[in-house]
């Protein structure tokens, strides 16, 4: 019997019988150097508010004894266990066991390559830490969690709440950790392993940051950035929430095999691959604090406060992903933070946003395993995006005002969308009846254009506009740049809406300027051209950004060729001035060369892209990224440059063999020494990686096996490798393996919501396909696994638009 996925009127039925007191678990880590077992006793006590009743409790691992109130009880097989006949005050005590700690959900267990030392980290969103040990899996059940953990003595055992008893016990030590606040199952967290550990004293906290001995150099290297960015925004989100993070103790534990980061109340895990192994850019730079603060974010949104149910996800995650890039212009050093978002996960936005994975924000979720198909970029980067438009729109004073009402009133409680609505409302005066419904609750995306009758000038909207503040500005040429001479912001109502106070004269007009809003634009016919010679004169990153948004959505829309694109990106490349941009835009525009341009174009385009890297690698504090942009773009005669430029760069040398493996070069003794050479403990990663650019077809076996088939892979590499697997000009050799991916559709959600989303996304063909092919995955999709769906539906629509634009006339 498969295991169940909750569903919303089982959720609410629970929640309405019975109310959770406490958690106790009991946790044995003592097997895992060994072997692959985590055991687990589980007490839980609990109300009922009907004697007599039945409910059940989730537990997909093994059970090996339950009882409820003294009375044993059998699993269902189904990842539930019955409980007939609760009482007014019950005990529920499970043993359980789970050896799937290798490619299962919740647990793992990591073996540093570099050492053989074993690491073991818990995660547990959205339903997953049933998966280890027996709970109440659904976030509106919150109760005091006191986890007590058995582990080796060597290792040092990290959760939710700081100040732990610790006792000798033989080979072992035990660890009594004090109760958590309340909270959802899915935010408690177990990390334990032989770290090494740094901690700081900071405005009254205690912070911590932990790796895993082998990376204790690169810890060490960080440390000084990451505590200041975390004590940055504590401090920022203590005033903007009017409330402090009511814990002592805050930690961030960097695990191995571990994708992305995980909120974990006062006890965020993340991957290691946040520690650079080469000196970070400053785009990874940023990364890096942007996530820092979205994890941060996540305390109040999502912990201390929580969504009811999965269809107020949002509530968490565009708030975190939102406040994230608002403290970081606010408090860090980060100040471009919005134009990096811009540059790469907004556009990602847009794109989702008008496929066939587009969906309102606030939508109805049926189970939870639906609620894990909608962990993307319309919760996140949309909603990141509608939050900063909602922002605007009340002003930033009432904002502030309705968020510090909101935690106060709700603090360890759940809420629903209506909730946050009232309190916004009543802090801005303002009814945002109309914004929820416009934007929450509606989905697609806006366009607007600018219509010119004389010196009138009018904001066009494609359709009924949602609600909105946007800026138009002005700029007049002077010499080889642009300035802004007038902004007017207006507020949107109608279809269209006249933009007074704009001069007649301008040069040009950009419409979202400082990008206040989600929303596409459209240069009208006449000044199309302009516009598009034009964009890389602006004055800002962000009206650059603007501009380059425009000419991306325009490409995806099949409504400019890879040509124009390519040109207009690769200019704005060349004169952008925030060093955080620059990375992301460099991405996007080889990305527009490698994957949207026709192959007779292709040569012409990555050439351009090239040169351009050649004359930033002459400014210092560009050499870096402009020398990896290179590396993906260099010809022959290049890459010769490029060796001489790298010396004892050891990240820019494999970056050098890669490109070199895939214009056919003989690279294996050299990678066989580098690897030698390479410190990292992932370096044979990077060798995989090398192998994977080869246009061999025995190469391609074999990492097809290594990275799909056995999944050997860190899930947080696996992007890695799968670009470098799917070349463009490769098509004999990748055939096979787009057959082999429609083969794999029906298991890619093995291993849980990361994995699941990771492997369908990353593994999906660019080459060797055609608008058929894109058929069948589409139809595959449709007896997948929801996150495998929606994430294979979109993966498919984008490479349908590739394909669109590769085959466009210039």
């Amino acid at each position: 019997m498969g295991i169940r996925s909750l569903t919303r009127a089982e959720a609410e039925s629970r929640a309405a019988l019975i109310s959770v007191d406490r958690y106790d678990v009991d946790i044995d880590l003592t097997a895992l150097p060994e072997g692959p077992e985590i055991r687990s006793v589980s007490t839980i006590t609990f109300t009922c508010s009907e004697p007599g009743a039945e409910t059940f409790v989730d537990c997909a691992a093994e059970v090996r004894a339950a009882t409820l109130n003294g009375t044993p009880l059998t699993p269902s097989g189904d990842g539930r266990i019955p409980l007939p006949g609760l009482a007014a005050h019950n005990v529920l005590r499970v043993e359980s066991v789970q050896a799937d700690t290798a490619a299962g959900e919740g647990v793992h267990r990591a073996t540093d390559p570099a050492d053989g030392e074993v690491y073991v980290w818990t995660s547990f969103e959205p339903d997953e830490a049933r998966y280890v040990w027996a709970c109440f899996d659904q976030p509106d059940l919150k109760a005091p969690h006191a986890f007590t953990v058995t582990a080796p003595a060597a290792w040092t055992v990290l959760s939710n709440s700081g100040g732990p008893r610790v006792e000798e016990q033989g080979d072992a030590r035990r660890w009594t950790f004090p109760d958590t606040p309340p909270l959802s199952a899915y935010n408690t967290v177990v990390n334990a392993g032989p770290f090494h550990g740094i901690r700081r004293e900071a405005d009254g906290h205690d912070l911590g940051i932990y790796a895993r001995r082998s990376l204790a150099e690169i810890l060490e290297r960080d440390a000084d950035e990451i505590f200041t960015l975390t004590r940055q925004g504590l401090a920022f989100y203590a005033e903007a929430f009017a409330m402090p993070f009511p814990q002592r103790k805050y930690d961030q534990v960097f695990m191995p095999e571990f994708g992305g980061a995980m909120e974990n109340y006062g006890c965020v895990t993340w991957s290691d691959g946040f520690l650079r192994r080469a000196e970070p850019t400053p785009a990874e730079r940023e990364l890096l604090a942007v996530v820092l603060l979205h994890e941060m974010a996540h305390m109040w949104f999502g912990n201390i406060v929580t969504m009811r149910w999965w269809d107020d996800l949002w509530l968490n995650e565009a708030f975190a992903e939102f406040a994230c890039h608002w403290a970081a212009e606010g408090a860090t050093r980060h100040t471009d933070a919005w134009a990096g978002h811009l540059a790469s996960d907004k556009l990602k936005a847009y794109l989702s946003d008008q496929g066939p994975v587009s969906h309102p924000i606030h939508q109805p979720i049926h189970d939870v395993a639906q609620a894990a198909s909608i962990f993307d970029n319309i919760t996140y980067p949309k909603g990141a995006s509608v939050l900063h438009q909602l922002m605007t729109y009340v002003g930033e004073d009432r904002f502030r005002t309705g968020m510090a009402a909101y935690f106060a009133r709700h603090a360890w409680g759940t809420t629903t969308l209506q909730d946050l609505i009232d309190a916004l409302a009543e802090a801005s005066g303002r009814d945002l009846t109309g914004w929820r419904k416009a934007w929450l609750e509606t989905a697609g995306t806006d366009r607007f254009t600018l219509e010119h009758d004389g010196d009138t000038v009018t904001l066009v909207a494609d359709g009924t506009p949602r609600p909105q503040v946007l800026a138009v500005g002005a700029y007049d040429r002077h010499g080889e740049a642009l300035e802004r001479t007038s902004l007017v912001r207006v507020e949107v109502t109608e279809a269209r809406t006249p933009v007074t106070g704009l001069p007649a004269t301008a040069d040009l007009l950009l419409i979202n300027d400082d990008d206040l809003t989600f929303a596409t634009a459209r240069p009208d016919a006449a000044t199309r051209d302009t516009f598009l010679r034009a964009a890389a004169l602006l004055p800002t990153a962000i009206s650059r950004g603007v501009a380059a948004a425009t000419v991306w959505d325009m490409l995806t829309a099949g409504e400019a060729t890879a040509a124009e694109a390519g040109r207009c990106l690769t200019a704005v490349l060349a004169a952008e001035t925030s060093d955080a941009v620059i990375e992301p835009c460099l991405t996007l525009t080889t990305n527009i060369a490698e994957l949207w341009a026709p192959p007779g174009e292709r040569p012409a385009l990555t050439a351009a892209v090239a040169e351009v890297c050649r004359r930033l690698a002459a400014d210092p504090g560009r050499r870096q990224v402009a020398l990896r942009g290179l590396a993906r773009t260099a010809d022959a005669e290049s890459l010769a440059w490029l060796r001489d430029q790298a010396g004892d760069d050891i990240d820019l040398r494999w970056r050098v063999l890669v490109r070199e493996a895939e214009l056919g070069g003989d690279v294996a003794a050299e990678s066989a020494a580098l690897l030698e050479r390479d410190p990292d403990p992932e370096a044979w990663v990077r060798a995989l990686t090398v192998r994977a650019a080869l246009p061999d077809a025995t190469a391609k076996t074999e990492v097809w096996q290594r990275l799909a088939v056995d999944r050997a892979v860190p899930v947080q590499l696996v992007g890695t490798v799968a670009a470098s697997f799917w070349r463009p000009g490769q098509d004999t050799q990748l055939a096979p393996y787009a057959e082999h991916y429609l083969d794999a559709v029906p298991g890619l959600d093995q291993g849980g919501m990361i994995p699941a989303m990771t492997y369908t996304f990353q593994l999906f063909p660019l080459f060797a396909v055609d608008t058929a092919y894109v058929e069948k995955a589409q139809q595959a999709a449709r007896q997948a696994a929801p996150v495998v769906r929606n994430s294979l539906l979109e993966r498919s629509d984008a490479v349908r638009r590739m394909l669109r634009s590769r085959t466009a006339a210039v």
